[in-house]
């Protein structure tokens, strides 16, 4: 990563599989990177490590490492390595492993990301949402709680908010330092409920980017997702962070506007899932400045943002 004073400063905020996608797009360009990432997630091997350490949850913090890693890809392979015949290890991936034991020798969650970065030669800065374990919880809207963000999307009820416990959750002085600090955050993307609104939810967090003067930018899902945005248009998914977080939260957003092919659209029904409708005028009612493009890929059975495109559109905004 650059020293230099004049590199731009980006934080991006997300976790799952669409945050490491945008990262190794971004990684490519000269600025300076710092990633804030959920710990909220229970479920896998995640899970077990919190269960049975209580440590923060490591698998999107891993995903993120090997995204901006630079070493030779049996490295990274290696690091994303998941045992699948070992009764004890199975499902494990190596990477969590060793960020666990990591956090065993030194005492401290962050200070194991800190060690492990060296080790892979990390293009920017890793932090966790919070140095401790949080559990996500989401009111339906019949007003039952549950608890747990693996269990949230298979309820088959529809979200009406969600928030964190315990209350009092502390985020690094890092975190806050490098979002008063950002010339742009990124936000997304991601599952909405439960990759992006929990680390936005860590009180100081969103308090500090609410406040922030930086360039403030929604990456919108390509897809809708079952359990979480059936059904939800762009702007439905704007109005989610707003309700949580108060109008105006936002500057711009970037949606792909070019028809995702049909046969992707079949292969992504089994999923109950469909293209996001970008509904332009009511974007536009919002007040947000739209940024868009062909901006998916499609490979491995699996639709993406498009790392370089999206990346490209990025480092553009920050020239502006």
């Amino acid at each position: 990563m650059s020293n230099n004073e004049d590199t731009p400063k980006v934080v991006v905020i997300g976790g799952g599989t669409g945050l490491p996608v945008l990262l190794r797009g971004l990684k490519k360009h000269p600025v300076d990177i710092t990633a804030i990432v959920t710990v909220a997630d229970d479920g896998g091997s995640s899970g077990r490590l919190r269960q049975d350490l209580g440590i923060p949850a490591p698998g999107d913090i891993r995903n993120v490492l090997a995204a901006l890693s630079e070493v030779e890809p049996l490295v990274e392979e290696m690091f994303q390595h998941r045992f699948s015949n070992s009764h004890e290890l199975s499902g494990h991936s190596l990477g969590n492993l060793i960020l666990a034991a990591m956090t065993s020798v030194t005492g401290d969650f962050v200070h194991a990301i800190q060690e492990m970065s060296k080790f892979l030669n990390v293009r920017g800065k890793v932090l966790p949402a919070a140095n401790q374990s949080v559990v996500l919880n989401a009111e339906m809207e019949d007003g039952t709680i549950i608890s747990g963000e693996s269990k949230i999307p298979s309820s088959g009820k529809k979200i009406k908010r969600v928030f964190l416990t315990p209350q009092d959750i502390q985020p690094l002085s890092e975190t806050l330092l490098a979002i008063k600090q950002a010339d742009l955050i990124i936000i997304g993307p991601g599952s909405l409920y439960t990759s992006i609104l929990p680390n936005l939810l860590v009180p100081k967090i969103g308090r500090e980017i609410g406040k922030s003067k930086a360039k403030k930018v929604y990456i919108c899902n390509l897809m809708t997702q079952a359990g979480e945005t059936q059904e939800y248009t762009a702007s439905n998914h704007v109005q989610a962070i707003y309700d949580h977080l108060g109008n105006g939260y936002l500057d711009s957003i970037l949606v792909n506007i070019d028809e995702i092919p049909e046969e992707v659209q079949k292969r992504y029904e089994m999923e109950n899932a469909k293209p996001v409708f970008y509904d332009m005028e009511n974007l536009e009612k919002i007040g947000l400045e739209i940024i868009q493009g062909r901006i998916f890929s499609y490979e491995k059975n699996a639709l993406r943002h498009d790392a370089k495109k999206v990346a490209k559109l990025l480092y553009e905004m920050i020239r502006k």
